[in-house]
């Protein structure tokens, strides 16, 4: 399907594309991919470019529309991602513009879009990974407030969050998927231990975090007592059907980059790599016109992504590790002996897509559930 842009679109795609080449020459110098504070400060800062130049609330305040030629336009001119505060900008922060209340929207929307907070997301347990509505984390009402108890695991960049977007268990009788609530945890309150996970890649962009009696007011509660699965369906809607855009930018740039060296190092020559390189490039192709899809369908729906997120999320987590697994073959040992190792750390990475924002076989199980109609498995 092919997206079409009103010419209101089309002249905000052009603003944006006048202030990046303006901007992005005068951006400091990124920080060490290891120095976390400084990646915070870092992304923070460019967010509050962004909040300035009008451009701020686009995840959640624009049409889906607008929010795809954003997240199209800053990749391909290599402006910073949302970095450190992905969990704000792409799954927190719109879930409480669509859910949240008129008070909650104007306390924890503002700070964010204005590189004020980040955010981390504290949904998996060491036993509720893919199976997330096993989780046992217990919030147990007190007055005015619920008293936290429990463990997540994964939890992104909860060493420097302001806020946890959490999931907790209010009614351990009731089915897994109805005695749960969406809390906005602040990671100062007292009772929370953060223990950073370092990955394959080098940084520690998860951590574990040890809940002991942790007490979040009733007021910090998104939707209603019990509801939180519900609100936690809106939250990975757009985890899975708008948060990757930028990436797919980027991976067609990355392949239309190993086509460059392997016609410079011969490695062209090769017609099963060519086959291959040309494979992945209708892939992507395919991803992108699926995006186009999606967005269409989320702007028809008021704004919320469809299901249909998941059948991207299924086939772009392969395709990802497809493109890096062909870049070893086109770039060899040099690949991995590169200065700033960024071929090498960009493959490590792809590994977690097939696990990362639900495996891929949750991604089946939606697909056959909610869109095929198939019975659930007994």
């Amino acid at each position: 399907m092919e997206l079409t842009y009103a010419p209101e679109e089309e002249e905000f795609r052009t603003r944006l594309r006048e202030w990046l080449a303006k901007t992005l020459p005068d951006l400091p110098a990124r920080p060490d991919p290891l120095d976390w504070p400084g990646r915070r400060a870092y992304d923070l800062g460019w967010q509050r470019r962004l909040y300035d130049a009008g451009y701020g609330a686009l995840h959640w305040d624009a049409s889906p529309t607008l929010r795809l030629i954003f997240l199209e336009e800053t990749e391909r001119a290599g402006a910073p991602y949302v970095g450190a505060n992905f969990v704000g900008l792409l799954h927190a922060g719109p879930t409480i513009a669509a859910e949240g209340t008129d008070e909650q929207r104007a306390r924890w929307l503002p700070p964010i879009v204005r590189g004020e907070a980040v955010w981390c997301q504290g949904f998996s347990e060491p036993e509720a990974g893919s199976d997330l509505a096993a989780l046992r984390t217990r919030a147990v009402r007190d007055g005015d407030a619920y008293v936290v108890t429990g463990q997540k695991i994964w939890t992104s960049h909860a060493e420097i969050a302001d806020w946890c977007e959490l999931l907790v268990r209010t009614d351990p009788l009731a089915p897994r998927h109805r005695g749960i609530s969406w809390l906005a945890m602040p990671m100062d309150a007292p009772g929370i231990t953060v223990r950073p996970l370092r990955t394959l890649a080098g940084p520690a962009e998860f951590a574990e975090v040890f809940l002991d009696g942790v007490r979040v007011p009733v007021a910090n509660r998104v939707g209603a007592e019990h509801d939180g699965w519900r609100v936690t369906m809106v939250t990975l809607s757009f985890e899975r059907g708008t948060a990757f855009v930028g990436e797919v930018v980027a991976c067609r740039r990355t392949l239309g980059e190993l086509a460059r060296t392997a016609r410079a190092n011969g490695r062209w020559d090769d017609p099963v790599l060519r086959r291959r390189l040309g494979r992945l490039n209708a892939e992507f192709t395919a991803l992108w016109r699926l995006i186009q899809r999606n967005v269409g369908a989320a702007r028809d729906a008021g704004g919320v992504p469809d299901a249909g997120g998941s059948v991207f999320k299924l086939r772009y987590s392969q395709a990802r590790q497809e493109l890096y697994d062909a870049a070893a073959e086109v770039l060899g040992a040099a690949g991995a002996l590169d200065a700033d190792q960024r071929w090498t750390a960009d493959r490590l990475a792809s590994l977690s897509y097939t696990i990362a924002a639900g495996t891929s076989q949750i991604q089946r199980n939606i697909i056959a559930e909610r869109i095929l109609g198939l019975p659930k498995g007994r």
